[in-house]
């Protein structure tokens, strides 16, 4: 009978330090399985030898002798992938597979709960290299007539026209905004709203961090064409 390994079992031994994961050729690898193994660098293994103080499937499981072991062609596939992925290509960069944020999203009502602690930001291009801004839109044009993102700005300014409406709430630290020649503070839980066509000097002398809504969505195209 075949052998079922998931990856609850693949987790259990990367918790206890295990980098090699002993099976047989009677062994079925689940696919969530085989990519909780490679996330977690656990390699699939089928010389015992080389278990050592790792996990092994099945105690009965077959050493080198002099008798050959039937070895089917997906354990053939999945030992060679593993070495190459290991061994050979181990210092070749791989395309990253991570999201810039998790979100939690409902297709039938639409609704997308994105976790902020999760957001990582990216260069603003303020068309001011010197300038050290960094945004991450969270909602765009695909998901609503809306989007909204967080932006921060640390010890630095830079001017902005708006083709759009946007409203703004401070999270952390402070913003000064300047907006016909007269300049506004906002801290931390300030609420701020520049109507469409507002020339702008947006600046933080030390950092600031808020979150952005603007109207509509495709802000970003309607920048491009001006």
């Amino acid at each position: 009978m075949k052998k079922l390994v998931c990856a609850n079992e693949v987790k259990a031994a990367a918790e206890k330090g295990q980098k090699l994961f002993c099976v047989d050729s009677n062994t079925i690898i689940t696919p969530s399985a085989k990519d909780l193994a490679k996330q977690l660098g656990v390699e699939f293994t089928l010389d015992s030898s080389t278990a050592g103080n790792h996990i092994a499937i099945d105690n009965g499981l077959q050493k080198k002798d002099n008798h050959e072991t039937a070895i089917d062609k997906d354990m053939i596939y999945q030992v060679v992938k593993a070495v190459l992925t290991n061994s050979l290509l181990a210092n070749v960069s791989a395309p990253s597979s991570e999201t810039p944020f998790r979100a939690d999203c409902d297709p039938k009502s639409g609704l997308k709960i994105v976790r902020g602690r999760t957001v990582s930001l990216e260069t603003f291009d303020t068309g001011d290299s010197s300038t050290n801004v960094a945004y991450r839109e969270v909602v765009s044009k695909d998901d609503s007539q809306m989007s909204a993102g967080f932006l921060t700005i640390e010890k630095s300014s830079f001017e902005w026209e708006l083709c759009y409406e946007e409203i703004d709430i401070i999270l952390e630290g402070s913003l000064s905004i300047t907006i016909d020649g007269e300049t506004y503070h906002a801290h931390q839980g300030d609420v701020l709203f520049v109507p469409k066509g507002s020339k702008v000097t947006w600046s933080s002398s030390d950092y600031v961090k808020f979150f952005y809504v603007t109207f509509p969505a495709n802000w970003a195209d309607l920048m491009a064409q001006q």
